[in-house]
């Protein structure tokens, strides 16, 4: 649409007089809203409606003045009485005023109701998403809660070690599956470029089996992790390793050790 165009064709003058059908004014009506530059012309007209009628307003003529101009004198009665203005033209241009101004109210209102909608809308979607991932958290908590409840499981508690004496985690055993559930809530978040890493090891002689890295340590909530553990192991122990992990654990970084009791 050629915006220049459409506002040089004086349509929109036509529009703020009131001289258009229904159906002109509808689409006139439909283009201020998809155009900001059509919506403010029709602004600046209504706003030079306003000072023409204000500028020909008949307390704005000064007769003293006219009968000057005109050579008259005081001594010569004359009726100089302005003709009565045409009021039928004001009130036409006035209504149009506030025609255009019950428009700009009716595009704000609806601007703001589209605003509340949408917003009542991303409300929704939110809720909805929480509701969802309050029942995935809730099935998951019931699903470990039935794992380490089960009476074949076997619960390994790993104590802080030498300067990390202050931490500890647990591990759930279900040999049936060769799975460990790792409760590491009294471990620290790894600092930046570390990772723990999880290993089983057999005693006699001392083997140590990695288990893999927990690299969404510092981002989960639970601070719960399953993995996988098809070893016979004697004992669990959790160390702090560069990323990518080691191959042998960094006994000055083994943060809690625990022994399987072997007890019947």
């Amino acid at each position: 649409m050629d915006i220049k165009a459409y506002i040089e064709s004086g349509i929109l003058e036509l529009y703020v007089a009131g001289q258009l059908s229904e159906q002109e004014n509808q689409d006139i009506y439909d283009l201020l809203h998809q155009h900001p530059e059509l919506l403010q012309e029709v602004l600046e007209i209504e706003s030079a409606v306003v000072k023409l009628t204000a500028a020909v307003s008949p307390h704005a003529i000064d007769f003293d003045s006219f009968k000057g101009k005109l050579g008259l004198t005081d001594t010569k009665v004359v009726d100089l009485k302005p003709k009565k203005p045409n009021w039928m033209s004001y009130t036409g241009w006035a209504a149009s005023i506030l025609l255009a101004g019950g428009l700009l109210w009716t595009l704000n209102q609806k601007t703001e109701l589209e605003l509340q909608l949408q917003t009542a809308e991303t409300d929704k979607l939110y809720l909805e998403t929480q509701i969802e991932d309050a029942r995935t958290d809730l099935a998951a908590t019931k699903n470990l809660l039935d794992v380490i409840r089960d009476k074949d499981i076997i619960a390994v508690p790993l104590g802080g070690q030498g300067d990390y004496a202050t931490s500890f985690a647990k591990v759930y055993w279900n040999k049936a599956d060769n799975t460990i559930y790792v409760d590491a809530e009294g471990l620290p978040n790894a600092p930046q470029g570390k990772v723990w890493q999880v290993w089983s090891l057999t005693l006699n002689p001392l083997t140590p089996t990695s288990l893999g890295t927990i690299d969404d340590f510092n981002t989960d909530d639970n601070k719960i992790f399953t993995i996988a553990n098809a070893n016979e192991s004697q004992a669990f122990g959790i160390t702090l390793e560069p990323e990518g992990g080691s191959e042998s654990p960094t006994m000055d970084q083994l943060y809690t050790l625990g022994v399987i009791d072997a007890t019947p």
